[in-house]
């Protein structure tokens, strides 16, 4: 029994294998056979006549086939002199390892002398390509689909537009399947059959505002210069040009010129050629060799010179305007007919108002970041500044104490999120230590004293930025982001914001609740107040304003520690980045208003606005923008000096 199984399966093994095979050969045998019904125009194919070829291998069917179109556009097929066959080769010595055209399995070897490569120019690689693309936008791995889409997105052209909407259909990934949409409607916009097909292409391509999709607008829009005596009938002309408006009139002349419409001008330098060319005697023309020295009398060489024919005729100043006036210049669309450019500059402009719409958008989501960013900076400030009216120059070097803070966290805790979380409340400890006491032991004494002030407390910072130097050097230090603040919010092609903007807006947020609250809202808040307003009356009340100073300017330097951590996420730790922030701090406390927590969020948001305003019309100066911000801050100032947010009654002094 079981040597008649054995037997049995033995059977079906012999009868299958030599099947596979045959398939195998048989489709081998096809493939070889159709390349040499065409052997001539594979061996040296033509870009005109190697579509033949591409065609008959298409309508085949068989599996290989995108293989070799694969391999034949990057020349790596061979043929062999003795019998004529096409093979995959790969040198070996002296001689050829070969594969199957078909299966790709080894078939040998062969010498050197008997292998001639395959090299179809650039021409036939490229029309290659394009029937290899109708393979590979169905090929079942992703990555070559995506591959083939890139390459259309590069080099798009009319013959792909077929073979992408037919891999529409059997497309399994949204995200491929909106670009395949997207590109067939792009390249329907410019290839499309009928107009009726390419006016519906174009309008519906008004809804996007991606910039492949502005520059297809922008090709059928494109325009060539052109000249004559009267506008041509039936040309499509996108707009007519005035010499000295639109172009220069030397440009215009030259425009004439080289379409044959005028003589060239002669330049000084020809004159003096043709001059000299034609001295006769001791002089030009008639004209004596000692006048020469003068333009006059160069003139009259000249012009005796081309009235015996001799040189071309100068052309005047008149000449020039006659020849300018006797003409229309204009610009003539490439694409002539004119309803697809109408319909494509309506899709253009409908584009680019979204687009700038966009773009004002883009542009306040970067200055509210930015003023996020410059409200944590400026918060700590509010307090020692606003509220105590201290002068702390030394304030940067506590958001740089903060940063650093972090930065250790992050080498002894090697996880950026539990080191986050970590280095928060420490960078708070530490810059609230610090704060208190520089408050004990230098600003105590100094209180309504601000050039004193100012003085020692610029000093200290000063010596902060030394000591970080001596600890961490002078390089810059990492201090990175969790992974899941990596990248950014993408709304469209246009406005995005990155994710560690987003979070630090809304730590801003965060610290703003919490001032607020503390402010308003708790024992300690109540006795700052009262401290800030009548500290003899709060001292009668059984307050220690001492105590109350000391909390307070320890509170406003530990905000500027937790500022130094989120900034440091998005800036370099140095240590210097400090004074990269007091100036702004300070404008940002000065305009909103002295005291009062709203006024420092409304004057982050002007200057935070006001910058990136300014940055955007002139890019490219970063240090021209922050000028014209502190110069339009100055005559802020001056019409508003107690800022944007204004404390009335007896908190403001009056």
């Amino acid at each position: 029994m079981l040597r008649a199984l054995f037997l049995a399966l033995a059977l079906i093994l012999g009868l299958c294998l030599p099947a596979s095979r045959a398939v195998a050969q048989d489709a081998g045998q096809d493939l070889q056979a159709i390349l040499q019904t065409h052997a001539e125009e594979v061996a040296s194919p033509g870009r005109r006549s190697v579509g033949t070829v591409i065609d008959a291998l298409t309508a085949s069917g068989l599996p290989g086939v995108p293989l070799f179109l694969e391999r034949w556009a990057d020349r790596s097929v061979y043929q062999r002199s003795g019998d004529g066959l096409f093979y995959y080769a790969e040198k070996q010595g002296n001689e050829y390892a070969l594969s199957d055209i078909a299966t790709g399995e080894a078939a040998g070897t062969a010498p050197a002398s008997e292998m001639t490569e395959i090299r179809p120019n650039g021409g036939v690689r490229r029309v290659i390509g394009t029937a290899l693309v109708q393979f590979q936008l169905s090929d079942p791995d992703i990555a070559r689909r995506t591959a083939a889409l890139d390459a259309i997105s590069r080099s798009p052209e009319a013959d792909q537009l077929e073979p992408l909407r037919n891999s529409i259909e059997g497309e399994t990934d949204a995200g491929l399947l909106a670009r395949k949409e997207r590109l067939v409607g792009m390249l329907a916009a410019r290839y499309g059959d009928t107009q009726e097909a390419r006016i519906a292409a174009i309008e519906a391509l008004s809804d996007a505002i991606a910039v492949d999709v502005r520059a297809v607008l922008n090709q059928i829009l494109t325009t060539r210069p052109g000249v004559a005596a009267e506008l041509p009938e039936g040309a499509n002309i996108a707009r007519t040009l005035t010499p000295g408006d639109d172009l220069t009139e030397a440009e215009a002349y030259a425009q004439l010129v080289e379409a044959g419409l005028a003589p060239a001008a002669q330049t000084p330098a020809q004159i003096k050629a043709a001059l000299t060319d034609n001295i006769d005697g001791g002089s030009v023309g008639g004209v004596p060799i000692g006048q020469l020295a003068t333009e006059a009398g160069r003139d009259r060489a000249y012009a005796a010179l081309a009235d015996a024919g001799t040189v071309p005729a100068r052309v005047t100043e008149d000449d020039v305007e006659t020849a300018l006036a006797s003409h229309v210049f204009y610009e003539e669309y490439t694409e002539s007919d004119s309803a697809i450019t109408d319909a494509a500059r309506e899709a253009l402009d409908e584009i680019e108002t979204r687009v700038a719409l966009n773009q004002a958008l883009d542009l306040g989501l970067d200055a509210l970041s930015l003023a996020s960013i410059y409200f944590l900076a400026a918060i700590g400030l509010a307090i020692t500044f606003g509220v105590m009216g201290v002068i702390n120059m030394a304030h940067g070097e506590f958001i740089m104490m903060g940063a650093y803070t972090g930065y250790v966290v992050q080498q002894i805790i090697p996880d950026y999120t539990l080191s986050l979380i970590v280095a928060l409340p420490l960078a708070f400890a530490v810059t609230f230590g610090a704060g208190v006491a520089m408050e004990r032991l230098v600003i105590r004494w100094l209180y309504h004293r601000p050039l004193e002030t100012l003085l020692a407390t610029f000093g200290i910072s000063i010596a902060l930025q030394q000591l970080a130097k001596n600890i961490f050097g002078t390089q810059a230090r990492p201090l990175t982001s969790p992974s899941w603040l990596d990248g950014a919010w993408v709304i469209n092609d246009v406005v995005s914001i990155a994710n560690i903007r987003i979070a630090i807006f809304v730590l801003a947020l965060i610290f703003l609740g919490l001032i607020l609250f503390v402010l308003n809202k708790t024992r300690l808040g109540l006795e700052v107040r009262a401290v800030t307003q009548n500290p003899g009356m709060a001292a009668s009340m059984g307050i220690n304003p001492d105590k109350i100073n000391m909390l307070t300017f320890g509170l406003g330097s530990g905000i500027a520690g937790i500022a130094g951590v989120a900034i440091g996420l998005y800036a370099k730790v140095t240590s210097e980045m400090g004074a990269d922030y007091i100036v702004q701090s300070f404008m940002t406390v000065v305009v909103g208003g002295v005291g009062n927590v709203w006024g420092t969020l409304a004057g982050a948001g002007l200057i935070g606005i006001l910058q990136k305003g300014i940055e955007f019309f002139n890019p490219s100066n970063t240090l021209a923008a922050q000028t014209y911000m502190i110069l339009f801050i100055i005559l802020f100032i001056q019409f508003r000096p107690k800022g944007i947010v204004a404390l009335k009654g007896r908190a403001a002094g009056d």
